[in-house]
C-alpha cells in the first residue's frame, strides 16, 4: 500500500470513528430529551420508557450528562432520570467517572437533587468522600448537603476542647444550619456556653406590623368580604368594626420566633377578622419565600398581589406551615397578611395569632433593609 492510500485509509478510518463517537452523543442526547419531555398526566411515557431502557445500558463516563438532564426538569422527569442513574451506576460501580463526578457536585449550578445522587455515587466507591467532600458544603444551596455538612460541624463542635473552642464551632455550625432542628440543638449549645443567639434574624422573622380589627367574621363572613385595608392600607384611617371604631397599631413582638399574639393586641375575639401590615425594603429584585405559621384562616398579599389564601381553622400550627412565593422588587414592598378568627369556644380553638418569615427556597433569612439589626454577641451569616 502507497503512501497516498495507506494516509487516506487512515483518515478514512479516523472519520468513521469519530463520526461513531458524535452519533453516540447525539442519541444519548436524544434519549435524555425524551426522558425530560414526560408529563405528569403521562404525555410522552411510551417514548421515555424507550428512552429509558436505551439510557439504561449508557456507559459510566455518560453519568455527568444524565445527572445534568435533571436540571429545570419537572418532577416525574427528574425521578425516571435519577432511576436511569442509578441503574448505570448499580451495574458498573468498579468503572464510575469519580473525577468527574466530584467536578459535577462542585457545579451549584446544576440540580441539587443531581449533585446529591453525584455524591452519593462517589461516597459509595470512596470512603475518603465524606470527610473530604461534605466539609466543603456547609454554605450549600442544596438543603440536603449542607444538612450533611452543618451534621459535622455539630459534631466537631460536640468535640471540641474548652468553653471558647466550643463556642467557635457552635457558632460556624448555626450559622450555616438551615433545618429547625438543627438550628436549635445549635443554638441550645450556644445558650449554654452563655453565647447570645439571634433567632429572629436567623430565621428572618417579621418582628414588627402594623395591626388592625377586629373586623366581623361571624358566621366566617369575613373570609371573602374584602375589608378596606385589601384596597388600601391607610395607617390614619378609622373604620367600623365588629365592636365599634378601629384604627391601626402598631405591634412588634418580643418573641424569639417571632410570634405575634392578637389577642394581646386586639384583646380576644371570636368571629373576627385581623389585617397586619409591613413594609419590607428590599436590597434588590428577588425571588423569596413568605413562610407563615398560622393556626386560624389565612392569607398573603404581596404589593397587592395575593400569594395564598389557606381557609382552614385551629389545625396546629408549626414552622413553615404555609409557604407563599413571591418575587421582591428592589425598595419598598407592602405586604399583607389576613388573619380570621371563627367561633369555636373549646380551649383549644381560642388561639389568634400568627409567625412570618421572609427567606430563599432553602429558608437562609432575606431581612429588610431598614431592619434594626441587635447587638448581639454573634450574628448569623446570611449569605449562602
Amino acid at each position: 500500500m502507497n503512501m497516498t492510500l495507506k494516509a487516506f485509509f487512515l483518515g478514512g478510518c479516523l472519520l468513521a470513528l469519530t463520526a461513531g463517537v458524535f452519533a453516540a452523543d447525539a442519541e444519548l442526547t436524544k434519549n435524555l430529551a425524551k426522558v425530560r419531555a414526560v408529563g405528569v398526566k403521562g404525555e410522552g411515557h411510551r417514548e421515555a420508557g424507550a428512552a429509558a431502557k436505551a439510557l439504561a445500558k449508557a456507559s459510566p463516563a455518560d453519568l455527568p450528562a444524565i445527572l445534568a438532564a435533571m436540571d429545570g426538569s419537572n418532577v416525574l422527569a427528574e425521578n425516571w432520570l435519577r432511576g436511569i442513574a442509578e441503574t448505570v451506576a448499580q451495574k458498573q460501580a468498579g468503572k464510575l467517572p469519580v473525577a468527574e463526578l466530584e467536578k459535577f457536585l462542585a457545579q451549584t449550578k446544576h440540580s441539587p437533587r443531581a449533585r446529591r445522587l453525584a455524591y452519593e455515587f462517589v461516597a459509595a466507591v470512596d470512603r475518603s468522600a465524606e470527610n473530604r467532600l461534605i466539609p466543603t458544603l456547609l454554605n450549600d444551596p442544596s438543603l440536603e448537603l449542607r444538612r450533611d455538612a452543618v451534621a459535622l460541624a455539630l459534631a466537631d463542635a460536640a468535640k471540641a476542647e474548652g468553653k471558647d473552642a466550643a463556642k467557635v464551632a457552635y457558632r460556624k455550625a448555626f450559622a450555616a444550619a438551615r433545618d429547625h432542628d438543627q438550628i436549635k440543638l445549635a443554638s441550645d449549645k450556644l445558650k449554654e456556653l452563655g453565647d447570645t443567639v439571634d433567632l429572629p434574624t436567623h430565621y428572618g422573622f417579621v418582628m414588627t406590623w402594623q395591626i388592625i380589627g377586629p373586623f366581623d367574621n361571624t358566621g366566617e363572613k369575613g373570609w371573602d368580604f374584602a375589608y378596606p385595608p385589601e384596597a388600601k392600607v391607610d395607617l390614619v384611617a378609622k373604620y367600623p368594626g365588629l365592636k365599634g371604631e378601629i384604627g391601626w397599631k402598631e405591634a412588634t413582638t418580643k418573641d424569639e420566633f417571632g410570634m405575634v399574639d392578637l389577642t394581646k393586641v386586639l384583646d380576644k375575639h371570636k368571629g373576627a377578622v385581623a389585617y397586619a401590615s409591613t413594609d419590607f425594603i428590599a436590597e434588590k429584585d428577588q425571588d423569596v419565600d413568605l413562610r407563615l405559621a398560622c393556626t386560624n384562616a389565612n392569607k398573603i398579599w404581596l404589593n397587592g398581589e395575593e400569594l395564598t389564601a389557606n381557609h382552614v381553622y385551629h389545625t396546629g400550627q408549626q414552622l413553615d406551615q404555609y409557604l407563599a412565593q413571591g418575587k421582591l422588587k428592589k425598595g419598598k414592598n407592602a405586604i399583607l397578611l389576613k388573619i380570621c378568627q371563627n367561633e369555636q369556644t373549646e380551649p383549644w380553638a381560642q388561639g389568634w395569632q400568627f409567625q412570618f418569615r421572609v427567606c430563599d427556597n432553602i429558608g437562609t433569612a432575606v431581612l429588610s433593609q431598614d431592619r434594626p439589626l441587635a447587638k448581639t454577641a454573634f450574628l448569623p451569616a446570611l449569605r449562602r
